[in-house]
């Protein structure tokens, strides 16, 4: 199983940003979707999950208005777009993945992409 992050970047604030996390070796049907955020000397913080039904949960205040998760379960994707960019989005995103797990805890994921660097800039 490997999940690959990718589709950050520098964006000055208010701009706009989509991850993608790319999955192999399982089916999206099966497993929840996370992605993590954790920034220099800061805890890592769930930011939104998708479930292997499709529901979707914002885990961070913030994310709720400005952030939207989906997936394409033929290509084994699951997208974050990120609107209205803050500096304080700042931080490593991380995608992660669980046949079991549907919640906040990032210990209790399983699966890790190898993370994918959002900095936030004028």
């Amino acid at each position: 199983v490997q999940l690959q992050a990718s589709g950050g970047g520098l964006v000055q604030p208010g701009g706009s940003l989509r991850l993608s996390c790319e999955a192999s070796g399982l089916t999206l049907d099966y497993v929840t979707i996370a992605w993590f955020r954790q920034a220099p000397g800061k805890e890592r913080e769930g930011v939104s999950l998708i479930s292997s039904s499709g529901g979707s949960r914002y885990l961070l205040d913030s994310a709720k208005a400005r952030f939207t998760i989906s997936r394409d379960t033929a290509k084994k994707t699951v997208y974050l777009q990120m609107n209205s960019l803050k500096p304080e989005d700042t931080a490593i995103y991380y995608c992660a993945g669980d046949g079991y797990y549907s919640g906040s805890r990032w210990q209790n994921y399983v699966y890790w992409g190898q993370g994918t660097q959002v900095t936030v800039s004028s």
